[in-house]
């Protein structure tokens, strides 16, 4: 899981980058997206852009990550788009383990 707050006013900037050049770019990569959106209710309503991602294991999400952040399409975009000032304050990542809830969540009702 990964939440960006951008710095005040440039919420717009970061989704439109994330819609134009960050999604393209991860399906270029082969990195599922499941979940992206904003936050509507918490800490930094409407201005986090928050995204989960699947991987197989920790290998292949460094590896994967590793290729994108080395992408010149993305050192580009990111430079372009930093012009004026970077588009973040804060940059948060998670790694959540679901597997102790795999046998529950998979079993039949």
């Amino acid at each position: 899981m990964r939440e960006y707050v951008p710095v005040p006013g440039r919420l717009g900037d970061v989704m439109d980058m994330f819609k134009k050049v960050v999604i393209p770019l991860f399906r270029k990569h082969d990195m599922e997206i499941t979940q992206v959106g904003f936050t509507t209710i918490g800490d930094n309503s409407f201005n986090e852009l928050v995204y989960t991602m699947r991987f197989a294991d920790l290998t292949e999400l460094e590896a994967k990550w590793r290729a994108f952040i080395a992408d010149p399409e993305w050192t580009s975009a990111l430079a372009s788009r930093e012009e004026n000032g970077p588009l973040y304050q804060a940059i948060r990542r998670r790694v959540v383990d679901a597997a102790p809830f795999d046998e529950v969540l998979n079993a039949s009702v």
